[in-house]
């Protein structure tokens, strides 16, 4: 067991609040520890502080060796063997075969391009390689991100069983219920350490919040008595005073003595209100309430929006999916659900017109019919939010506003999307879906690097504006809370 001394931590990007401010914390190597938070708070930069990427005040004490999930990939269609020998991993191949066959995935990948594997097959082997290498701590950053639910329940096992520890950051709470024994999340202004899973932290996070609220309710009667009392001390002097002014046959001396004396009285007494009401402003706590998001649905009498029949999709030396027959109309939500390689995703690149392999069957859509997306891969999107608001054709207002909503600061707006965390990017990727006029939404993996928040007010919105949807997910939670129709591939 090692540990990792972190003592006064403090950092902030240039220009930018601190997302850490003189933390303390130690952490156990032997811990299976979920590094959570809404996005932007810094679970991914304290993840490269870790790895001394970045600079920072304060310290960290350990003698750990860190390894990072994900891999840097280079020259992506050379053997999937050859790319990750290249990734800096220093052991044997017989290791990675080794975790390969603990996570039940079959080696034979390792002698195909590593561009030719799906996303759920890219991460396996990527992570089988991390925990391969002896004498390394791994930091795991958002590796379900593209695994199927199969793939999420074979990696959980796979997690579990192992005896060292290691750092996770993920969104999806089934699978961190079945991986973790601690929490680590960043809040507002501060670092929570828990122990148990992400479901014991929830359960610790729900009593505090309901303890806050009932304490800012009777902060809030006791300020707004507050400010009553100082504005009756107020007119009471100011009375004095007024009486002081039109008595023009009283004892002037007397009356300016006495108006005097209650004026000084009743600075005092605000003074102490003021102190009073300041105290208790300061104690009132930040509790983070779910806000809902808008859509752009358009709607349109033409049914069904789309029609799909005996849709069949192959590579050359692969089959992915064949004879898929359904409808979306108005107010359906269908799922795509199937494992990685299936073709999910080409289902959607196909009714969009972007698949590349061999397609047959018929896909027909209603008259006028506009679609919109949001794809598993937007690392094309780049620039400023304005130019992409412009060259996206939707309004930069309503944009910008989806954007606060969904929790990005408003220092981001001034960021090039390229340098955004991923998700800050994905943000930007679900914003412009959102605002987008549509008939029909097309979402490839919307939760990929969304936290629970996020995930929450998705939820929210469709089950309150019913959009007609075809989406590729696996986060069961999700699944269930807003599926009408489910298509098993």
């Amino acid at each position: 067991m090692e540990p990792i001394t972190i003592n006064n931590l403090t950092f902030a990007y240039p220009g930018q609040e601190p997302l850490f401010n003189h933390c303390d914390l130690n952490i156990s190597s032997d811990w299976k520890l979920g590094l959570l938070g809404r996005n932007g708070r810094g679970k991914t930069t304290l993840l490269k502080i870790l790895q001394k990427q970045l600079s920072f005040q304060g310290s960290i004490q350990t003698n750990l060796k860190f390894n990072y999930y994900p891999l840097v990939i280079r020259e992506p269609d050379d053997y999937t063997l050859n790319v990750l020998m290249r990734s800096g991993y220093q052991g044997e191949q017989w290791q990675i075969e080794r975790e390969l066959n603990l996570m039940a995935t079959p080696t034979e990948l390792l002698w195909q391009p590593f561009s030719s594997l799906s996303g759920g097959e890219q991460t396996r082997v990527m992570l089988a390689t991390l925990f391969a290498q002896d004498g390394y701590f791994p930091l795991l950053d958002e590796p379900t991100n593209h695994l199927d639910q199969n793939g999420r329940k074979q990696i959980a096992q796979y997690l579990k069983a192992k005896k060292n520890g290691f750092i996770i950051t993920s969104h999806d709470r089934d699978f961190l219920d079945k991986v973790i024994d601690h929490s680590l999340v960043i809040e507002q202004h501060q670092l929570v350490l828990t122990r148990g899973n992400y479901s014991d932290y929830f359960v610790h996070k729900e009593q505090r919040d309901s303890t806050a609220i009932k304490k800012n309710e009777n902060l809030l009667k006791d300020i707004h008595h507050l400010k009553q009392t100082r504005q009756a001390k107020s007119q009471w002097a100011q009375q004095a005073e007024n009486e002081k002014k039109n008595n023009s046959h009283a004892d002037k001396g007397f009356i300016g003595a006495k108006a005097a004396k209650m004026m000084k009285k009743a600075t005092i007494m605000k003074g102490r209100l003021d102190t009073a009401i300041e105290e208790r402003q300061g104690l009132l706590k930040e509790v983070e309430k779910v806000v809902p998001l808008t859509i752009n649905v358009l709607s349109t009498n033409h049914q069904p929006l789309l029609s799909i029949n005996d849709l069949t999709l192959s590579y050359p030396t692969k089959q992915l999916c064949s004879n898929i027959t359904t409808t979306i109309e108005k107010n359906d939500q269908v799922l795509l659900c199937g494992n990685n390689g299936t073709g999910k995703s080409s289902i959607i690149n196909a009714i969009i017109g972007t698949f590349s392999g061999k397609q047959s069957g018929e896909i027909l859509f209603s008259s006028a019919l506009k679609i919109s997306t949001v794809r598993q891969d937007y690392s094309d999107n780049h620039g400023s939010l304005r130019s992409f608001a412009s060259s996206s054709k939707i309004n930069y207002d309503q944009f910008l506003n989806l954007l606060r909503k969904l929790g990005m600061e408003r220092a981001t707006f001034n960021v090039p999307i390229e340098e955004m965390s991923m998700g800050q990017q994905k943000k930007v990727e679900l914003a412009r879906s959102l605002a987008e006029p549509a008939h029909l939404y097309l979402w490839d993996e919307p939760l990929n690097y969304l936290d629970t928040y996020n995930q929450q007010q998705l939820i929210q919105l469709i089950q309150e504006k019913r959009p007609p949807m075809l989406i590729v997910e696996h986060d069961q939670n999700f699944i269930k809370q807003i599926a009408t129709k489910k298509i098993e591939i």
